[in-house]
């Protein structure tokens, strides 16, 4: 009865997250299928914004886990609604020594995880040199990888701005409008068996690759 109860909440907050983001900020999709429907799947996207795990888990039609600051879960009521939609406390984003436990976990639990790999959003708008530990998590696991691009999601939420620029879906388009494209998922072994310079090289052009593809899907002036 609890599973069934967390599986309708979730459902819940996607379909509210979906018609929230899609009116506010245009937002568009392109290739949700490409995410595997069971089993292990590590997604991996560029960090833009604050706006990026809600728009990235509308992309995907099965329930992901997301790792999140502890800091946020500092008030009690928030802390315990992150938790209700798969959001998961750690010491620091990305793939640091906690995350990385965290992802592996859930993985080996067969579940899907979306990790953004930069470590941080992004404070200029480009997208920044991988982190290590994404080479590391490699290794380890053998769940196919989702390389997932964003765009608009900085013009729209930077994190040096306190509020977002929307983006109406019925208003004219002001460049704020966001973009998810997700790519066909890539084999983690043949990362784990390169050259950690030359592996995070390569996953970074294949997320410049489907940032590119979210640019020019995203609605524009």
């Amino acid at each position: 009865m609890a599973d069934r109860l967390s599986f309708l909440w979730y459902e819940f907050n996607y379909a509210v997250t979906w018609a929230a983001l899609t009116l506010a900020f245009s937002l568009r999709i392109e290739g949700g299928r490409n995410i595997p429907a069971h089993g292990p799947v590590l997604l991996i996207a560029n960090h833009e914004s604050f706006i990026d795990p809600l728009a990235i888990g509308l992309a995907a039609r099965r329930h992901l886990h997301f790792l999140a600051r502890k800091t946020l879960f500092r008030n009690r009521t928030f802390g315990n609604y992150l938790r209700s939609v798969n959001v998961v406390p750690v010491d620091q984003e990305g793939v640091a020594k906690e995350g990385l436990k965290t992802v592996l976990e859930h993985l080996q639990a067969g579940q899907a995880v979306l990790v953004f790999p930069e470590g941080e959003r992004t404070p200029t708008g480009r997208m920044q040199p991988l982190k290590p530990g994404i080479h590391l998590l490699m290794k380890r696991t053998k769940a196919p990888v989702v390389p997932v691009g964003i765009a608009g999601a900085y013009q729209a939420y930077p994190r040096s701005r306190l509020v977002p620029t929307l983006a109406p879906l019925f208003w004219p388009a002001n460049g704020c409008a966001v973009g998810v494209s997700v790519g066909r998922p890539l084999p983690a072994q043949r990362y784990a068996a390169l050259p950690r310079a030359r592996a995070l090289e390569e996953l970074f052009h294949e997320l410049k690759a489907v940032q590119g593809r979210a640019e020019r899907l995203r609605r524009k002036p």
